[in-house]
């Protein structure tokens, strides 16, 4: 094996210009191919057993099999345009020939070692190109660990602008030496139009509606509470401002579950919630307090499968299309987004619950999973929030309070605040 990772190593004369790699550690980071090169001990180093691309010529995804997770860094270089990863010593393992070929946004790509304790894979690009995203999942139901990186076409002088200001490349002369450009005065009202809305995306999910009313106790019935609930969410987040917020429905009418899946992927939701109150049978105690449901194969208990059998009984990754790629690679990239989107709904499950403790009761066990339909979009992050039991009388005092729903609203409003302030920033550190 360290012979085929020795004739994999990267050549030199490819890569010589990485020398102004952008980095604090830009000179322990220049290339060392055509050295000879220490052997790679399968042993001690994690194993890259299979690469992959998928996509097209506007979103390419590179995905790397591991056996283990891994640390790594990425940038975009210029003239020629390439992407550059560089992780610990990995034992690459990959079949003979892999990265020869290409698709989308990548001519061909390499790997291999470049100095003791550190490797490279490099690409490249058939013209300029973004990383959209980049990130590692860990090993999980069978599944390897997986390096993912996500590129996006751009123009060049987006991708110019996008490079730290000490790496940017003198723009060609044809481009340099061009004139300023000068706007007609029949072009002022075009250019003068509101640029398009780039606010993250909240789903708000009213359950039931129409002639579903969900339960009812005392006169009251939950699809008029709910609505009620997520109607004041939605004014509390669109006061500040920094959403922009889309109700699945926002009247008295009756929306399937799937058609709610449906406009949270079409409105490239970054959080998608929605809002119930159930009620128990008298056989299954006196439940009370809110709780909030992840999805999951598998009910974390009874009550939460049939919760989840209740509200099931009243679908293609964003950018890529499955139909083009192999069943294998199908299911790959499928896996890869449900098990980032899984994560980021227990994290913001996690969070919501911290925010909502400290203002409204909670359910003894508040945290709980089960196989809603309604929180099934593989990449959107989702959660089904139980806001109490119209069963239970405390519980229905609540809901019906002004008072309360003020304080609930508070608090789950804070905790969506926190959790994309802190994706957004994620995702303008990984861009």
């Amino acid at each position: 094996m360290a012979s085929r990772t020795n004739r994999r190593v990267l050549l030199g004369g490819g890569l010589l210009c990485l020398a102004a790699l952008p980095c604090a550690d830009s000179s322990r980071l220049i290339a060392a191919e055509g050295q000879p090169q220490p052997t790679v001990a399968a042993v001690n180093y994690p194993i890259a057993s299979a690469a992959r691309l998928a996509g097209d010529g506007r979103q390419t995804r590179f995905i790397l099999d591991l056996d283990r997770s891994v640390t790594f860094r990425a940038v975009t270089l210029a003239d020629p345009y390439r992407v550059v990863v560089d992780v610990p010593q990995i034992n690459f393992q990959l079949p003979a020939g892999t990265g020869g070929g290409g698709r989308g946004l990548v001519r061909a790509f390499r790997y291999g070692l470049v100095m003791p304790g550190g490797s490279r894979i490099v690409f490249d690009l058939t013209g300029p190109a973004k990383i959209a995203k980049s990130y590692v999942v860990e090993a999980a139901n069978g599944q390897p660990a997986r390096l993912v990186l996500e590129m996006e076409e751009v123009d060049r002088a987006a991708f110019v602008a996008s490079l730290a200001p000490e790496s940017r490349p003198e723009l060609r002369p044809a481009i340099a030496e061009a004139p300023p450009a000068t706007v007609p005065t029949a072009a002022a009202p075009e250019a003068a139009q509101p640029k398009a809305d780039s606010r993250p995306v909240v789903v708000i999910d009213p359950g039931h509606g129409g002639i579903d009313n969900g339960t009812q106790s005392s006169g009251e019935s939950e699809k008029n509470l709910v609505l009620a609930f997520g109607r004041a969410l939605r004014d509390k987040l669109e006061k500040a401002g920094k959403y922009r917020v889309v109700m699945t429905r926002d009247d008295d009418t009756f929306i399937p579950l799937g058609d709610r899946t449906k406009i949270a992927r079409n409105h490239k939701a970054a959080l998608f919630v929605s809002i119930h109150a159930d009620a128990l049978p008298r056989a299954e105690g006196d439940a009370q307090g809110a709780t909030i449901y992840t999805l999951s194969d598998k009910a974390s208990d009874a009550e939460a499968q049939r919760l989840a059998d209740a509200e099931n009984r009243a679908d293609a990754i964003a950018g890529f299309n499955l139909a083009e790629e192999p069943t294998d690679v199908a299911d790959i990239l499928i896996d890869l987004t449900q098990r980032e989107t899984r994560t980021f709904s227990n994290r913001f499950a996690r969070l919501l619950m911290g925010e909502m403790k400290a203002t409204v009761r909670m359910h003894k066990h508040p945290l709980k999973s089960a196989g809603f339909r309604v929180l099934k979009a593989p990449d959107v992050p989702s959660v089904l929030v139980e806001i109490g039991y119209v069963s239970n009388k405390a519980d229905l005092e609540h809901l019906v309070s002004e008072g309360w729903r003020s304080k609930a609203v508070g608090s789950m409003a804070q905790a969506i605040d926190a959790f994309l302030t802190k994706r957004m920033a994620t995702a303008g550190n990984a861009n």
